[in-house]
């Protein structure tokens, strides 16, 4: 269980931060850029969530935001002895994010895309406020992926939790349609469209 009896600690006024393991990193590391891109991507999330309270995507979010966390733990820990080896086991003193947690996203992308009709053009992020703001978490989303990678390139990163960022894009990506009535309300891009001068309906 956390518990936090002091929000301000002075330990990081030396620009370092420190990690599940107990070593200090720069707050500007590679592996920060990645906790906080995650951090940042929740925080949307957490937006685009109160527009859905009532209705059946409410818990699926709240479950996801959770795993968010249960990621940011993952990237906070470094790989070595007992903090979880090179094979990326969990165990008791860690948390890593393991392959269920993917596969759970996969099924309610099946799901959610079973009554979405054919993409026959790519959309703009848009249409109802609840689907404009998914958006908004789909794109923060996919800029902690970036971040990811930026870290898995400089230091061992668990497959799983680059499997799983790479998912939630499709999951959120795939909810906003849902959120559009369905696809009906998606605002379709028009290539070149306003260079003529002119305009075309794009629904």
């Amino acid at each position: 269980m956390v518990k936090l009896n002091k929000i301000y600690t002075r330990t990081g006024d030396d620009g370092t931060t420190g990690l599940v393991d107990g070593s200090r990193t720069a707050k500007h590391a590679a592996r920060m850029e990645a906790i906080g891109a995650v951090d940042e991507a929740n925080s949307a999330l957490g937006f685009a969530a109160i527009a859905l309270q009532g209705s059946q995507h409410s818990d699926d979010v709240e479950r996801i935001q959770n795993d968010l966390f249960d990621l940011g733990a993952d990237l906070a820990t470094p790989l070595g002895g007992e903090f979880g080896g090179e094979d990326f086991t969990p165990s008791e003193m860690v948390l890593r994010m393991i392959a269920g947690q993917t596969d759970w996203l996969e099924h309610a992308i099946d799901a959610l895309n079973a009554n979405l009709q054919p993409l026959t053009s790519f959309i703009l992020p848009g249409g109802t406020e609840a689907a404009a703001r998914m958006h908004i978490a789909r794109a923060a989303v996919r800029r902690a992926e970036r971040a990811m990678t930026a870290m898995a390139a400089e230091v061992p990163t668990n497959p799983q939790a680059l499997a799983y960022i790479n998912r939630l894009s499709d999951y959120l990506f795939v909810l906003a349609r849902v959120l559009n009535d369905n696809g009906a309300a998606d605002v379709k891009w028009v290539p070149g469209a306003s260079r003529d001068g002119g305009g075309s309906s794009n629904r």
